[in-house]
């Protein structure tokens, strides 16, 4: 990536993002892992000793919080080959984490653990995130799930990433897995995505139309101070220019491979298939961020129950409704991308309950115990 000052028309000194573009609608998955306490089921604030024992592996690595690890992907060509890819990394990495009395656990939010508690990873740049952002930075006790999918050139990206956050809240309501925080049932699906947007750069992107304006975005932002890296602008859905991809973040943390399946399935149809309408010449269609905004709210709030806002027009339907059709549509484009049957499990998420709901359920034949509903999403993660 160059970022180079460049002066368009004369009047106003910017800086080049130069975007890698990928040859091919390629995936990459990032899922971050808390580590627990195989008794207590806390948190263990053990990460560094874990990596240092797996040795040097560019499939895992370290996140903000000593509790966390993150599993990679390499660069795949369709759902199924990721998946492998995840596993076998897993399949090497949990012996190491049971041998010292842990258990791999992935939500967006553990259950009852304090922040308070939790230690930072030694590193510039974390601890430059916790100075500017003090009491909300030490509270990001949360976990995710993010989709990279690649596209061929810069000019793609600000279309598709505006039309992808029509279909945030069905990604959010589907992937909802954190209900409780600090022992409490907060009352939302997904209090990780209120939580996160509290960053100063997190949240939705704004809505540009060219990739100039992306930027003159960055320029400012780096100009001003707010940035000093990229990397820094942490928004849901976001550009990976070093990488060529589009990186979805709304995702919250997934605790088995099944549902991480039909979920990085969907999100590579969804954007390939507006990809290909791009291409074909269709001026994509989206909504004012004010709909975006409100959808997001409704899915982090109401998850499958969610009546969300469809269109420019403000007309509305149950997520669960329009997510048929679009499941429905999308599949010439899950069997040209080898991903049917993972996108066809995704409509299993409504049927059997998704995490938030399964969790609840949990707590609620436990008599509100809370390890519990840990102790059911570690045996989840069947590898």
């Amino acid at each position: 990536m160059s970022l180079v000052p460049v002066s368009p028309k004369g009047n106003r000194v910017t800086e080049r993002v130069d975007f890698a573009g990928s040859p091919r609608p390629t995936i990459g998955v990032e899922w971050e892992f808390a580590l627990v306490d195989a008794q207590t089921r806390d948190l263990s604030n053990e990460a560094v000793e874990v990596m240092g024992e797996i040795g040097e592996n560019p499939r895992v690595h370290k996140e903000l919080l000593r509790n966390t690890v993150e599993i990679v992907s390499g660069v795949c060509e369709c759902t199924a080959e990721a998946m492998e890819d995840l596993r076998e990394t897993l399949r090497t990495a949990r012996p190491i984490v049971r041998d010292r009395g842990m258990e791999l656990f992935c939500a967006g939010a553990h259950p009852f653990a304090r922040w308070s508690a939790q230690k930072l990873t030694d590193a510039p740049r974390y601890a430059e995130l916790i100075k500017r952002t003090q009491w909300w930075g030490r509270q990001m006790l949360i976990w995710g799930v993010h989709v990279h999918v690649g596209l061929s050139s810069a000019h793609k990206v600000m279309p598709i990433m505006s039309s992808l956050l029509d279909y945030y809240p069905h990604l959010l309501a589907l992937s909802a897995s954190s209900p409780w925080w600090g022992g409490e049932d907060t009352g939302y699906p997904s209090n990780r995505a209120m939580m996160f947007q509290q960053l100063p750069t997190a949240g939705l992107p704004f809505q540009f139309q060219t990739w100039a304006e992306f930027e003159k975005f960055v320029h400012d932002q780096k100009k001003t101070g707010i940035i000093d890296d990229i990397d820094e602008i942490r928004w849901d859905i976001r550009p990976s220019p070093h990488n060529g991809t589009l990186e979805v973040r709304i995702c919250d943390g997934v605790s088995n491979l099944r549902e991480l399946s039909a979920l990085v399935a969907l999100t590579h149809c969804l954007v390939v298939d507006l990809d290909r309408r791009l291409e074909a010449g269709e001026t994509l269609p989206t909504m004012p961020p004010w709909h975006v905004q409100e959808n997001k709210w409704r899915a982090a709030r109401y998850g499958l129950d969610a009546v969300i806002i469809l269109d420019a027009d403000s007309n509305e339907r149950l997520v669960t409704d329009h997510l048929a059709d679009v499941l429905n549509r999308l599949e010439p484009v899950a069997k040209s991308l080898h991903c049917a049957d993972e996108l066809a499990a995704v409509a299993d998420i409504p049927r059997l309950g998704a995490s938030y709901q399964r969790q609840r359920r949990v707590a609620e034949e436990h008599d509100g115990d809370l390890r519990a509903v840990v102790d059911a999403l570690v045996g989840e993660l069947d590898i």
